[in-house]
């Protein structure tokens, strides 16, 4: 596929941010007896779109959780949107934080509208009560359904939609506060071939968006990367197996190393495919 152009008109401001994003220095975390990250590393700037691989019980959704503020390391420094973990209100800090996820969608309720599921991430609840939102408001929902390609569903309940749908409607909540960060979970996983090409397409114009926010997106599989990503974390057993641009990482080596049997890795026209060797 290839990489899509840039949108003339972006959804976003460019938010007046340090370059740094994301800061992570020696993390670990530990839950009981197990080991889910250890000694980590990571930084993420501003104009940045990361891709986090690694097999199954990697630290990927752990990592996630840290840079969502939801989770404290057990050890180390993390710093979001210039803000300490630990030293900060992390209420107030998720607010400027755009996350979609599995477990986020098992949490809204299914009678709630596509359309009051998107704008009231505004008050960052879950289930549409007493807010009152302006026309600015809605107009802003609607064009973000409509760049995931689902505002003809406005009215439809979050119950009776598809997984591509729910997908597409979360990735259009996240985005409607203009967060600073976004941080998408296996965005395209449970997808059709169709739905995964067009919703990776989609993340690709987002990636291209020069006013769009440092992205971070986890997923399990090379062809699942929207064009526009920049840069790639790989984990295996919650330590940093390779960091860095996504060309210098995805490596047949460094692919092996991470998922533990031979793989080869191509990229053609923007797009990765991997296969055993």
């Amino acid at each position: 596929m290839a990489a899509p152009e840039s949108p003339r008109e972006s959804l976003f401001t460019s938010p007046d941010l340090s370059d740094l994003v994301v800061r992570m220095e020696g993390v670990s975390v530990r839950r009981g007896g197990a080991t889910l990250l250890h000694d980590v590393d990571w930084a993420v700037e501003l104009d940045e779109r990361w891709v986090v691989l690694g097999p199954n019980g990697a630290g990927k959704t752990t990592l996630l959780r840290l840079a969502s503020a939801e989770l404290h390391p057990t050890t180390g420094v993390v710093d979001i949107l210039g803000e300490r973990l630990g030293r900060v209100n992390v209420f107030e800090l998720r607010t400027r934080i755009g996350l979609t996820s599995a477990a986020l969608g098992l949490r809204i309720p299914g009678d709630e509208t596509v359309s009051d599921v998107v704008v009231s991430a505004g008050y960052g609840v879950l289930g549409r009560w007493r807010e009152r939102y302006e026309a600015a408001d809605t107009d802003r929902a609607e064009a973000l359904l409509d760049a995931m390609g689902v505002r003809g569903l406005t009215h439809r309940t979050f119950g009776t939609l598809s997984e591509g749908e729910r997908k597409r409607t979360l990735i259009a909540r996240a985005l409607m506060t203009d967060p600073e960060l976004l941080l998408l979970d296996e965005p395209t996983a449970g997808l059709d071939l169709g739905g995964r090409e067009d919703l990776v397409g989609r993340l690709a114009r987002l990636a291209m968006d020069p006013d769009a926010p440092a992205s971070v997106l986890v997923t399990h599989h090379v062809e699942e990367i929207p064009p526009g990503y920049t840069h790639g974390l790989l984990l295996r057993e919650g330590g940093v197996v390779a960091s860095g641009l996504l060309d210098d990482v995805l490596t047949d080596e460094n692919l092996t190393a991470t998922f533990g049997v031979p793989l080869s890795v191509q990229r053609r026209r923007g797009r990765y495919t991997a296969w055993m060797r």
